[in-house]
C-alpha cells in the first residue's frame, strides 16, 4: 500500500494517466484552436478529481481557455453549480457559453462524436 492510502493511489493514477493517454491522441488537424474565437466554457471542479483533470486535458489540448470553479471548500459555488445544471451534484460539471453539457463522459462522448467543435466555436 502506498503511502497515500487506498483511497489516493489506484484511482487518481489511472484517471491521471488515462487523460495523459487520452490527450495525446487528439487529432491537432481538427482542434478548436484552428477554427477561430472560441466559445466561453466554464467547468466546475473539486480538488484531486481525476474526471475534472481529463476534461480540463481534452479543452486544453484544443486550446480552449477555461473558467475553473473550484468547489471543493465553496458551498456558494457548489450550490451555484447545483443550480445551473439542474441538480447533477456529480464534478466536473462543464459550461459551454452558458450551455449545460454535463460531466466530463458527455465532454468526451461530444468529441468522439466530431460535435464539440463546433460547439467550441462561437
Amino acid at each position: 500500500m502506498c503511502a497515500a492510502g487506498p483511497a489516493l493511489h489506484w484511482p487518481m493514477t489511472t484517471f491521471i494517466e488515462t487523460a495523459a493517454i487520452e490527450t495525446t491522441a487528439i487529432d491537432w488537424e481538427h482542434s478548436a484552436s484552428h477554427i477561430g474565437i472560441m466559445a466561453k466554457v466554464e467547468i466546475y471542479t473539486k480538488f484531486l478529481c481525476g474526471f475534472c483533470v481529463r476534461a480540463k486535458n481534452l479543452l486544453a489540448a484544443k486550446g480552449v481557455e477555461i473558467e475553473e470553479i473550484d468547489i471543493t471548500m465553496d458551498a456558494v459555488k457548489r450550490d451555484e453549480m447545483l443550480s445551473r445544471s439542474n441538480g447533477q451534484f456529480t464534478v466536473p460539471q462543464i459550461f459551454i457559453d452558458g450551455r449545460h453539457v454535463g460531466g466530463s463522459d458527455d465532454l468526451a462522448a461530444l468529441e468522439a462524436s466530431d460535435q464539440l467543435d463546433a460547439m467550441l466555436a462561437s
